[in-house]
């Protein structure tokens, strides 16, 4: 567990992450993170989960037109 403290930056409040948080998440300055609510609280992570979602229906599709691809690659 980290204990972060609140910064002023500008006319915004941040937070400055340590160096082994970044390496954990494999994230380099200028990149961004998403901050998604949960039951359990806030969770930060460098994914979209707007993306998996898109992923997880994609994959879905793919599954249940799969014969459908099969007969159009040949």
């Amino acid at each position: 567990m980290h204990i972060l403290k609140l910064t002023q930056i500008g006319n915004s409040v941040g937070v400055i992450l340590p160096k082994e948080v970044l390496a954990s998440l494999k994230l380099e300055k200028g990149q961004s993170v998403f901050l998604t609510e949960t039951p359990d609280g806030y969770v930060v992570t460098p994914y979209d989960p707007a993306l998996e979602e898109q992923m997880m229906a994609g994959r879905d599709f793919m599954r249940e037109f799969r014969d459908t691809f099969h007969v159009l690659a040949k």
